[in-house]
């Protein structure tokens, strides 16, 4: 998709006032940031984000290796995103409650799929969503996206409350990432030959939004799942 191309999608699937922070900037054959383009939907994720939460806390996750992540966590939808002893994997019940991960809001699915849309992705379905809390200096390291059964499917990443300086690297680790600066409402949708790219999130910077304090919050919408 050219430049112009992503333009034209962006403006016939989100409405003009949702993108005052600018074009999209495309950071490859099939990665683009859309920027402010869930500002307007924020107070109402933000609120989907609190009733998900109490159902399936939030919690700061480990490795395989034992080192317990910075970042908290949680999910929704028909699979959730784990990490423990036995490694990266998804499974359909949060292992903390016993009970299966909260339904996906609608309000999430809906922006997850015309933000892929506007990013060139037709018909996305995602059945996963991982929510993050970052605090002043929790940080995600490089890595890929890659317990998924399909991926054909795209990556969305929503950016709400204070900035963050994301990494986006290429298909090897050892690949030098591009720093890009992450605002409020700001979305990252990747697939296609950028599907397996390698991506995180620098250290965050103790600063202050008027919805989230001095916390960033990200949902990032995944098809874990093969479609039947």
């Amino acid at each position: 998709m050219t430049r112009a191309d992503l333009s034209a999608a962006q403006g016939q699937l989100f409405d003009p006032a949702e993108q005052a922070g600018g074009a999209a900037l495309a950071l490859e054959d099939g990665a683009v940031v859309l920027r402010a383009c869930a500002v307007d939907e924020a107070p109402a994720l933000l609120e989907a984000i609190e009733q998900v939460t109490q159902a399936a806390p939030l919690r700061q996750m480990t490795t395989a290796r034992g080192w317990r992540m910075s970042v908290a966590m949680s999910n929704c939808g028909a699979a959730g995103w784990l990490s423990d002893h036995s490694g990266y994997r998804y499974d359909a019940v949060d292992p903390l409650t016993g009970r299966a991960w909260p339904a996906m809001p609608e309000v999430f699915a809906s922006l997850a799929r015309r933000a892929a849309a506007a990013a060139g992705f037709a018909n996305f379905e995602p059945d996963a969503c991982l929510i993050n809390q970052y605090a002043p200096g929790a940080r995600l390291s490089l890595h890929q996206d890659r317990n998924e059964q399909d991926f054909d499917a795209p990556i969305v990443s929503v950016s709400l409350g204070v900035p963050a300086s994301f990494l986006w690297g290429g298909s090897l680790r050892s690949e030098r990432p591009r720093r890009v600066r992450l605002d409020h409402g700001d979305i990252v949708v990747w697939g296609g030959p950028a599907r397996l790219n390698f991506h995180g999130i620098d250290p965050l910077r103790d600063d202050h939004h008027p919805l989230t304090g001095n916390l960033r919050l990200n949902l990032t919408f995944r098809r874990a799942l093969l479609r039947r």
